[in-house]
């Protein structure tokens, strides 16, 4: 079984450096490997009879909100961050009840991420591929995604065959992930509410945790939880490490990790492998026992 595509790409920029291949054929083979990525992410996201993610998501959101006039909503969806950055002002940022109920509330978020899962700006939403590799590879069942959003990793993980469960804390966006899934005509899957309901225990293979320990009031805490929510061995796969433009995302309130790395270490957690080309994500298994 080859490598993950992160590793790949790392082995290849080595022999550029030995001189075994030429840049040239590296950005052949790393515009090769991302295409069969992005494939895989825009099969699973596409309504049926559309064959373009842009337009496809844009759709979407217009059957959702009502809104028929697509251009508006794509400049909606281009301003979302800048919106959600100016939501943010509103709230309290050392109250942890103001920052509940701005995720709780916000509706420019779904503008936001559903922008940025039409790969438009950038494709880190690609690791979410990385991570359905590596759950395929490590024989996973139950995928929870923590932190879900909108709810695209949820689709593409049940697109492949695993149940996967949904938690977030915004009723918003789970409001709008359940209807992702009945217009798709979709099995539902589970949806956490984390203002009400708990995680089950020792039920997952993998949780995924992409982009969302830097919004966490409590990310050590959230740790916890995360445990007891794994198997014995089962893994975390998300990414530990400061935005490098915290100032266009003001709702990044985690700096520091090492507290939060520091309580998986105290639970036992080892790191079992990190995409050290790509996009930075890290996994870290459970003890066994």
């Amino acid at each position: 079984m080859s490598a993950l595509v992160p590793d790949q790409l790392k082995d290849m920029w080595t022999a550029v450096e030995a001189g075994r291949i030429s840049y040239e054929d590296f950005g052949l083979e790393q515009d090769r490997l991302l295409g069969k990525y992005r494939s895989r992410w825009v099969k699973a996201l596409l309504l049926e009879n559309h064959t373009d993610l842009q337009d496809s998501i844009l759709a979407e959101i217009s059957l959702y909100t009502g809104c028929a006039d697509l251009e508006e909503i794509r400049q909606r969806c281009k301003l979302g961050a800048e919106a959600v950055a100016y939501d943010w002002k509103r709230i309290q940022p050392d109250n942890d009840k103001s920052i509940a109920e701005f995720y709780n509330k916000s509706v420019s978020y779904i503008y936001d991420l559903m922008w940025w899962h039409t790969l438009a700006d950038d494709n880190s939403p690609l690791a979410y591929v990385t991570a359905l590799e590596f759950a395929e590879r490590n024989q996973c069942r139950y995928h929870l995604d923590f932190g879900a959003g909108v709810g695209s990793g949820n689709i593409l993980f049940l697109r492949h065959g695993f149940e996967s469960a949904a938690a977030d804390i915004s009723s918003s966006l789970i409001q709008f992930g359940r209807w992702r899934f009945k217009v798709r005509n979709l099995p539902l899957p589970t949806f956490i509410d984390l203002k009400e309901m708990s995680l089950p225990a020792a039920y997952f293979d993998i949780i995924t945790a992409m982009d969302v320990f830097e919004h966490l009031t409590d990310p050590v805490r959230a740790v916890d939880h995360l445990s007891n929510a794994l198997k014995p061995g089962g893994f975390l796969f998300g990414r530990f490490a400061p935005d490098a433009e915290e100032h266009d995302h003001p709702q990044h309130i985690v700096h520091d990790f090492s507290p939060t790395l520091e309580r998986m270490r105290a639970l036992g957690f080892v790191h079992v492998w990190q995409d050290e080309w790509l996009w930075g994500h890290q996994v870290f298994q459970k003890p066994q026992a």
